[in-house]
């Protein structure tokens, strides 16, 4: 992958310990129902447990859009078509999986033979697909592409590992540039080795109201994890240290969508989970920049058009809601009460190295990466955490369980560094980058923006951990086969200002105001 897609172990993040409860596999693949059946209970022999645990719980394929550092402009529409069709064949293929328990039992070639073989070969016509896009327009088609088509069948086991869990200490990237190393022993190339045979034995479902997680390994009791939030970089003598404010509410008037129109523009349920939208109202798979400036906005600030948008959170205690029987929703395995933030505070703030530039206009960023389980932690910038427990504990690869009185705190910190042309890349990634965590530097000829933030609170009550299985469990909404793990939690951004807003947002900060 091309530079700045990566990021460096940050010195606030420190192995956090996972709580006592082990993995609760459960049965039956994407039942719509409450059920935690779990490997653990009753009738369960450690060796059910262990065959549950060796079961083929999700899929992991490369992320071939991750692999697309260049596309040119006039093949961009048809490429990125061909992305959403290779998430739509996983989500797909998962749901086979899901619904197909009892037929892998029967036959252990049968994950291999009627889900990743046929799955490959459709992986492989989108790709072929790919590269005629590029040679259609001159281009060379790119070699990058070639082995991405193979899929794996993953082990529960190998999903937490893979997705941090407590078998890599749910570790915190917080956001920084790790320039390409290894996270945690796991292999980072968008696909786990695992055996596609299931066990003998039955699995019960692999957590979740949905039967596609959490489990009780994703949480973790914050009051029992050791701090490990460290400081900051100092500021310099060129520091910009003010901070501009823009309120935008919380989604209370429930604008939702499973679009995305960063990553799949023109395609419906692109995302395959539901966002919660603020600022600008208008946004959807068929938004154009256009119609960005005819959007109006949920901000108080007229000329903050900027769209704000991330996976909404829902609470699996057994209800459904509005989008139990829709795509994005109940049929993609995202299920429970949606859960609107009670808080969420926007904030841009200054670099400690160097005065910042203004954003330009339509400017897309994405943080964190929705594909963890697949892809590793590489670009995981997710961070939760409780009230009273921020400045101590940030999380990444589990939930946190809040003490009473305490809330949910899921926080985002975007990359502040642009390459001053570019406000997208065909990976979404290498236009922007992070800043030295240490000096706080922007690196290769970028420039200092502006860096958003977001503080999202969310009044939940503690979910409950016994004998291996989570009940009342809370989670974010995800692709299905990412097993709604925590480090899958991202944020997007479009930078939409009009009345000059943007000079006077980068003035403010160069200036060390505090301004709204």
């Amino acid at each position: 992958m091309g530079r700045n897609t990566r990021k460096r172990r940050s010195p606030l993040a420190v192995r956090a310990v996972a709580a006592s409860a082990a993995l609760a596999i459960g049965g039956g693949g994407l039942i719509w129902a409450n059920f935690y059946a779990s490997a653990h209970e009753t009738n369960s022999s450690p060796n059910t447990t262990k065959a549950a645990a060796a079961q083929v719980a999700t899929i992991s394929c490369p992320d071939v859009g991750q692999k697309l550092t260049s596309v040119p402009a006039n093949a961009k529409s048809n490429v990125d078509t061909e992305l959403a069709t290779l998430d739509k064949q996983i989500t797909e293929a998962y749901a086979r999986l899901a619904s197909s328990r009892q037929a892998q039992t029967n036959d252990a070639g049968f994950v291999q033979n009627a889900i990743l073989s046929p799955l490959k070969d459709k992986r492989t016509a989108v790709i072929g697909r790919i590269k005629i896009d590029f040679t259609r327009v001159g281009a060379a088609a790119p070699t990058t592409l070639d082995g991405l088509a193979a899929c794996t069948g993953t082990t529960a086991d190998q999903a937490q590992t893979t997705a941090g869990g407590q078998n890599n200490g749910g570790q915190n990237n917080n956001g920084q540039n790790n320039g390409g190393q290894n996270n945690g022993g796991q292999q980072n190339n968008g696909g786990a080795s695992a055996s596609a045979a299931p066990s003998a034995s039955a699995p019960a479902n692999i957590g979740g109201q949905a039967g596609n997680g959490p489990v009780a390994a994703d949480f973790v009791d914050i009051t029992k994890v050791a701090a490990n939030v460290q400081g900051k970089p100092q500021k310099g003598a060129n520091a910009s240290s003010g901070t501009f404010t823009t309120q935008c509410g919380v989604n209370a008037n429930k604008n939702h969508n499973t679009d995305n129109v960063i990553v799949a523009p023109g395609v419906t349920n692109g995302a395959h989970h539901l966002h919660d939208y603020v600022g600008n109202q208008k946004v959807n798979a068929f938004s154009s920049n256009q119609t960005f400036l005819q959007g109006g906005t949920s901000c108080q600030n007229k000329s903050d058009l900027s769209s704000y948008y991330w996976p909404v959170v829902r609470l699996q205690n057994g209800t459904q809601d509005f989008d139990q029987n829709a795509d994005g929703g109940g049929k993609e395995g995202n299920v429970g009460k949606i859960l609107t933030p009670v808080q969420a505070q926007i904030k841009y703030v200054g670099s400690p190295a160097s005065k910042v530039v203004a954003m330009p206009q339509f400017l897309r960023i994405i943080t964190g990466d929705a594909k963890t389980t697949t892809n590793g932690l590489a670009n995981a910038n997710a961070h939760w955490s409780c009230t009273g427990f921020e400045n101590k504990v940030q999380l990444t690869t589990q939930y946190p369980i809040c003490p009473q009185g305490s809330n949910v705190v899921r926080t985002f910190a975007f990359q502040s560094c642009w390459d001053g042309q570019n406000i997208d890349s065909a990976n979404h990634r290498t236009h922007v980058a992070f800043a030295d965590p240490a000096s706080g530097v922007c690196g290769n000829g970028f420039k200092a923006i502006p860096q958003l933030t977001m503080r999202l609170v969310y009044k939940i009550a503690p979910p409950v951990l016994q004998n291996g299985v989570v009940k009342n469990a809370f989670a974010v909404d995800g692709f299905p086969e990412q097993l709604h793990k925590s480090a899958t939690d991202h944020d997007d951004f479009i930078s939409v200002t009009t009345g000059g807003l943007a000079n006077k947002i980068a003035n403010c900060i160069n200036t060390g105001k505090q301004c709204r």
